[in-house]
């Protein structure tokens, strides 16, 4: 028997039933990937602008030792909101008033996430501090107890008679060295300063002993400069082993570990003081915070967080003034003669002082302290303008740029106080193309304590005493270089030769 034909049709049958297969798969795959183009067209993402990049380092050899100078450079390119590859998470840099507000106000909720750091997670006991704090419930409680025990209007005032006492002791100091013509270090000063209010509004009297405040002074620069200094891990968490090897680990646990030793000892004098004569200020922090934690709240990881903005500002303020001799003399012209014939500056005095206030203003928008302020980390999704921004997406918001932006200020490089006589734009995060403080919910809630002791400062300095540049130097020729940090400081600390004025009282 022939099967010849029998195989041959047995292979056709096989060949059409392979080829009907052939034909539904391929229908099949034809519909799924017209289906995942359709899926995919309807959710792409409209991402912002964005540099050309480097292998591994992305745009890191972008940002240069001044990064909100060089993101400013970039703004003019790319546009008021850029994407930029600078770590482990996508980080978007936005230079724009506009765009600001739809982050600190509109959508300020799913903004409001901090990025934390590896020195904030060492030096910030896990970032449970008020700034680096995820926002949550926590985060509430603690911004609740700043907000109206810690740095209310009413502590601040109850703290004039500590103020007035440091800056006597400051002006004494200033008035020793004019009588011999010796000039002053006033950016060394100004830290000395700020430190020993910071200690006393903690501790509610003074921290007695050189060494003492001088190790305070020392600890909290330290923490600070390297809430500011480059980490492996943060950027590239394959290569965090080298913050180990570079020694930063080290440093920042030794940080972290003298301010827990330093803080311990402050609680132990605080409460072995109780019931003496030399019994402090029941209105301190450390008394505040221990009645809280007492009451089952938390407390003492309130009293770490610490601020270098007052120094900076001041010394800014007095630079900024030294340049520009027309401001200096308006500006003493004012606080003398709103003191006139009394023995000395009080708080009511200054609230006279209009244009005081504007020169404290003009140096946070030419000098805010924190260029950047805290970057922040989206927690949901968001559209920011045209653009899609997806969840865990970091931000820096550029102040430095956006308060010298040529669209939102006349002359935005030149030192003009007068600009804000007779407006109602103030540094409450109101007016977003004046953020020095933030704005919104992560706001700083210590404005009020840090400008006034800014102005407090600056109109005993400017009543007491004249100021000349160091022999043979300019005014108009100071060096304003910046060193980048987390507070952005002079590079190069102020040093001014004082002459004692002789107010109307002693003529």
């Amino acid at each position: 028997m022939d099967l010849t034909p029998l195989l041959q049709q047995c292979l056709q049958e096989l060949y059409k039933t392979q080829l009907i297969h052939l034909l539904v798969f391929s229908s099949l795959l034809f519909l799924l990937i017209f289906a995942l183009k359709s899926f995919k067209g309807s959710r792409k993402f409209n991402f912002p602008p964005s540099p050309p990049g480097l292998p591994i380092i992305g745009h890191m050899h972008l940002l240069g030792t001044l990064p909100h100078k060089s993101l400013h450079t970039l703004f003019q390119t790319y546009g008021p909101i850029f994407f930029l590859s600078l770590d482990r998470a996508s980080t978007i840099v936005v230079t724009s008033a506009e765009i600001a507000k739809e982050i600190m106000k509109t959508q300020d909720v799913t903004f409001s996430d901090r990025v934390q750091t590896r020195a904030a997670k060492i030096l910030m006991y896990g970032c449970r501090d008020l700034a680096f704090s995820p926002h949550g419930e926590y985060w509430r409680q603690m911004r609740k107890i700043c907000v109206l025990q810690l740095l209310s209007l009413n502590r601040v005032q109850s703290f004039r008679s500590l103020r007035e006492e440091e800056v006597a002791g400051l002006i004494e100091r200033i008035r020793g060295a004019s009588l011999h013509g010796a000039p002053i270090n006033l950016g060394e000063l100004f830290v000395q300063l700020s430190s020993s209010m910071i200690a006393r509004s903690i501790l509610g009297r003074k921290y007695e002993g050189e060494s003492n405040k001088k190790r305070f002074r020392q600890l909290s620069r330290s923490a600070l400069e390297q809430m500011g200094e480059f980490c492996f891990w943060d950027f590239f968490p394959s290569l965090g082993w080298m913050d180990v090897l570079t020694g930063f680990i080290k440093r920042l646990k030794d940080t972290s570990k003298g301010l827990d030793v330093f803080l311990d000892e402050m609680i132990e004098e605080h409460r072995s003081s109780k019931g003496n004569d030399d019994q402090p200020e029941k209105n301190c922090f450390i008394e505040i915070l221990l009645q809280l934690q007492k009451e089952g709240m938390m407390g003492m990881d309130i009293a770490r967080d610490r601020t270098d903005t007052t120094s900076a500002t001041m010394e800014w303020a007095m630079s900024e003034l030294m340049k520009n001799p027309t401001k200096m003399r308006k500006a003493q012209e004012e606080v003398r003669r709103v003191v006139g014939r009394k023995h000395g500056v009080d708080q009511d005095d200054i609230d006279q002082m209009d244009y005081l206030k504007c020169v404290v203003k003009e140096t946070l928008r030419l000098h805010p302290p924190a260029p950047f302020l805290i970057p922040r980390e989206l927690n949901g999704s968001a559209k920011l303008g045209s653009y899609d921004i997806p969840p865990k997406t970091r931000l820096f918001i550029n102040v430095w740029a956006i308060q010298r932006d040529p669209k939102l200020w006349d002359r935005p490089d030149d030192f003009l106080p007068e600009r804000f006589a007779n407006t109602q734009i103030d540094f409450h995060g109101k007016e977003f193309q004046f953020i020095p403080f933030g704005a919104g919910r992560r706001g700083c809630p210590g404005i009020s304590f840090g400008v006034t002791e800014v102005e407090h400062v600056l109109a005993n300095l400017l009543y007491w005493f004249d100021w000349k540049p160091l022999s043979g130097a300019d005014g108009k020729d100071l060096d304003m270089s910046e060193a980048f940090g987390l507070v952005v400081h002079k590079k190069i600390l102020l040093q001014l030769v004082p002459v004692k004025h002789s107010p109307e009282f002693l003529k």
